[in-house]
């Protein structure tokens, strides 16, 4: 087979851009004389963590429609897009890739759209099992769409939908055995029960307040406190470093470490995030963002809830409902190993690999 020449797109967060970079690495392991090119949105995360990976990018001048209708982000939304279209139709011509991955983002939508008109195969990966307009509008033209939820024939053209898995960090698919080096690495009690608090990439700030509120209660139910504040609060919360039950990070390194040495997770509800939880298997409170496209984190939330796999709580239930849910699972070690087996059962652990023999098949016609 001739070498290949790829375009990857995605990013905004964390949860479009790892799966992007887990898929152009099992891509890499299998032809390592593959020619890649990431295109993501300028001034995005992106634009930072896909050349840390080792990989080549190109930013679009393009960003989402906000909420609140009358902005100047919304005016210059028909000049951005227009702009993105023009530059992603020069990408692909000049880069002339064998297919087009997008795994979501504003810069997907620009990309992909060319991609296809060009008649160039491209595979959608859906992280969410509530898919935003981006990806609905691509699945019209789109080879096949990888997916992560059941029903999402609801959305999609069923004859191009394979449920993968959403694609996941290797290092998390076996972490029982690190619980030793954990305790040891994040320097824990082990008398008391740690909790892991993580809100995304970037942090969520009403999780961090939730979490500063009730720093009392956790030290009454001799709980210890890994805290991902994300970078944007960090200086908020770093304080409380003083506090021995009470550890605060702008963003956590040593993933595997931490789920290892967690006993209870509270966390959002991103569609990667959701995946990885799902494979780690630890009893977890979902808090979801009220605030994302289609209300989808509440929609990825329930779709494990509705299996009995984890506790979902609303940002607007968190004052009623909070210490009560907590504290059941915290005493409850039934529940917590009930909580455990069930969202085990959910985990798709060869995301991945399935995703990049679905990216083969269609290099192959």
């Amino acid at each position: 087979m001739k070498s290949l020449k790829i375009i990857v797109s995605g990013g905004g967060t964390g949860g479009h851009i790892y799966p992007a970079i887990a898929i152009a690495n099992e891509i890499k392991f299998r032809y390592p004389d593959t020619e890649f090119l990431f295109v993501g949105a300028n001034d995005r995360m992106e634009m930072e963590k896909v050349p840390a990976s080792g990989y080549k990018i190109k930013g679009l001048w393009i960003s989402g429609i906000q909420r609140k209708l009358i902005s100047k982000s919304n005016l210059m939304f028909p000049f951005k897009l227009l702009s993105s279209l023009w530059n992603a139709r020069k990408i692909v011509k000049e880069f002339q890739p064998d297919i087009a991955i997008g795994t979501g983002g504003f810069a997907s939508g620009p990309l992909l759209y060319m991609a296809n008109s060009k008649g160039i195969p491209t595979l959608i990966q859906e992280q969410n099992s509530f898919p935003g307009i981006t990806n609905k509008l691509l699945s019209k033209k789109a080879k096949t769409i990888c997916v992560a939820y059941d029903n999402l024939d609801r959305f999609f053209p069923k004859e191009k939908i394979v449920k993968t898995g959403n694609p996941v960090r290797q290092d998390l698919l076996e972490i029982t055995s690190k619980r030793e080096e954990a305790q040891q690495y994040f320097k824990l009690s082990s008398t008391k029960k740690t909790i892991l608090i993580l809100g995304g990439s970037l942090g969520a700030r009403r999780i961090n307040q939730l979490i500063d509120n009730e720093l009392s209660f956790f030290e009454t139910n001799n709980a210890q406190l890994i805290w991902q504040t994300g970078k944007l609060y960090i200086n908020d919360y770093k304080h409380h470093n003083a506090k021995e039950n009470v550890q605060t990070h702008a963003f956590l390194n040593k993933m595997d470490l931490a789920y290892a040495a967690a006993d209870i997770i509270i966390s959002r509800a991103g569609a990667s995030s959701v995946s990885e939880l799902c494979i780690v298997g630890k009893p977890t409170i979902f808090i979801p963002s009220p605030n994302v496209s289609e209300d989808h984190q509440t929609k990825n939330a329930q779709a494990i809830t509705d299996e009995n796999a984890g506790i979902l709580i609303r940002e607007s239930e968190l004052e009623s409902d909070f210490e009560i849910k907590c504290k059941d699972v915290l005493e409850n070690d039934g529940l917590q190993n009930k909580l455990s087996i069930e969202i085990k059962k959910l985990a798709l652990e060869n995301a991945t690999k399935a995703i990049v023999n679905e990216v083969e098949k269609l290099i192959r016609k």
